[in-house]
C-alpha cells in the first residue's frame, strides 16, 4: 500500500515538514523506515508511528495484544523507548461491545508489561472490526536506529522466525477438526508466543551490539523490508535462505497453498529487486505480523548479539550480510539450494 500511496503524500509530507521553531525532522516518510523521528528544542528525539488491523486470531483478548505489541515494534525499531500511546479501534455496531472491552484489555496488558501508558483514543463504527496503538516513543539521537545506516561486511541478523502469515491465514481457513491436528496446534501456538513478544529486548541487544541499522519485519516481509534497508543505505545483501529461521509448521502450510493476499502483493512488488529463487520464496515474502527485527551488526559483535539474543528466548540468526559484490537496493540469495 505504501507504494501506491507514494505519489499521493509526497508533496504533503514536504510541506508539513517545514514548520519553523519546534525542532527538527530526522527520519520522514523518504527512506520508507519504520516511524517518524522529530528532534525537540531540547535536543531529545521523539519517535512516533501507527498501526492497526483486523483480527489474526480467534480471541479479542489476545488480538488486542498482538496489535499492541505489532504497534509498538516500529518504535522499538528505531532504538526507542515507547511513553505513552492511543487506542485506535473501528468497530461494527452489530458486535458485542463486551468483546471490544476484551481487545482494550490485551492491548492494555502488553502496554503494562512493555513500559508504556494508555493515554486515550478514538473509536468509531465500521464495517469490519480494525483495532491497534498510535505509540510515541523516546531515543537519544546518539542511539538512534534507521534503516539507512547499513555497512560494508555488516552481518544480517533476524531476530524471530518468519511464517506468521501462512499460520494465521491456515487458522482463517481450516476446520475445527483440522486445527486439532498437527502441525496446527504447535504452529498457532508459536506464532502466537512470537507475536505476543514484544521487540524490546531485541532493540537493547542491537544497542549493546554496535548495530548501525535496523528495521522491524512487517507487512512487506522479509525481503521487501530488506529491501528498502538496502535502498535507504545505498546498499546490496546477500540472503541466504536456508539460514532463516522459519516457525514451526510454516513450510507445512505454504506448501499446502496457505498463502495470504499479501505475498502476492509483495512479490509483484519486490521481486524485480531479487536475484534467485529458492523453495522457500513464499515464506521470504510472508507478511509478518509483529515479526521480528533485521539488523546490520558489526562482524566483531555477532557472536556477542547472538548470545545475548538468545538470553532472552529469541530464536535469532545470521541470515546475510550487507556485500559491496551487490549493486544499491539489490539482493542475492545464495545458499547451497538457491543457486
Amino acid at each position: 500500500m505504501a507504494q501506491v500511496l507514494r505519489p499521493l503524500l509526497t508533496y504533503s509530507f514536504a510541506s508539513s515538514a517545514s514548520s519553523e521553531g519546534l525542532g527538527s525532522l530526522l527520519v520522514d516518510f523518504s527512506t520508507g523506515d519504520d516511524a517518524a523521528v522529530w528532534k525537540r528544542p531540547d535536543g531529545g528525539c521523539t519517535v512516533s508511528s501507527v498501526d492497526f488491523f483486523p483480527p489474526v486470531v480467534d480471541d479479542a483478548r489476545l488480538w488486542g495484544r498482538i496489535a499492541a505489541a505489532n504497534a509498538a515494534s516500529d518504535v522499538f525499531a528505531m532504538g526507542a523507548r515507547p511513553v505513552f500511546a492511543l487506542n485506535l479501534a473501528v468497530w461494527p455496531s452489530e458486535l458485542p461491545l463486551e468483546l471490544l472491552g476484551e481487545v482494550l484489555a490485551g492491548g492494555a496488558e502488553t502496554a503494562s508489561e512493555g513500559g508504556w501508558a494508555l493515554v486515550g483514543g478514538h473509536t468509531t463504527t465500521g464495517p469490519e472490526p480494525l483495532y491497534g496503538q498510535a505509540v510515541t516513543g523516546e531515543v537519544a539521537e546518539e542511539n538512534l536506529l534507521d534503516n539507512a545506516g547499513a555497512k560494508t561486511g555488516q552481518a544480517l541478523v533476524l531476530t524471530k522466525p518468519l511464517g506468521t502469515g501462512v499460520i494465521t491465514t491456515a487458522l482463517k481457513r481450516l476446520t475445527s477438526a483440522e486445527r486439532a491436528e498437527e502441525p496446527a496446534p504447535s504452529a498457532f501456538r508459536s506464532a502466537t508466543e512470537e507475536m505476543c513478544r514484544l521487540n524490546a529486548d531485541a532493540a537493547a541487544a542491537a544497542g549493546r551490539a554496535g548495530v548501525t541499522a535496523a528495521t522491524d519485519v512487517t507487512g512487506f516481509g522479509l525481503l521487501g523490508h530488506l529491501q528498502k534497508l538496502c535502498e535507504a543505505s545505498a546498499a546490496g545483501a546477500a540472503l541466504h535462505p536456508d539460514a532463516v529461521p522459519f516457525l514451526a509448521g510454516a513450510s507445512e502450510f505454504a506448501a499446502q497453498g496457505f498463502v495470504p493476499g499479501g505475498t502476492e502483493r509483495n512479490l509483484a512488488h519486490f521481486r524485480r529487486f531479487v536475484n534467485g529463487g529458492c523453495e522457500s520464496f513464499n515464506l521470504l515474502a510472508d507478511p509478518q505480523t509483529s515479526g521480528g527485527l533485521l539488523l546490520t551488526c558489526p562482524p566483531r559483535s555477532v557472536e556477542e548479539l547472538l548470545a545475548d539474543l538468545a538470553s532472552t528466548s529469541h530464536t535469532a540468526a545470521v541470515i546475510g550480510e550487507i556485500s559491496s559484490l551487490i549493486p544499491a537496493g539489490r539482493i542475492q540469495l545464495t545458499s547451497e539450494t538457491c543457486p
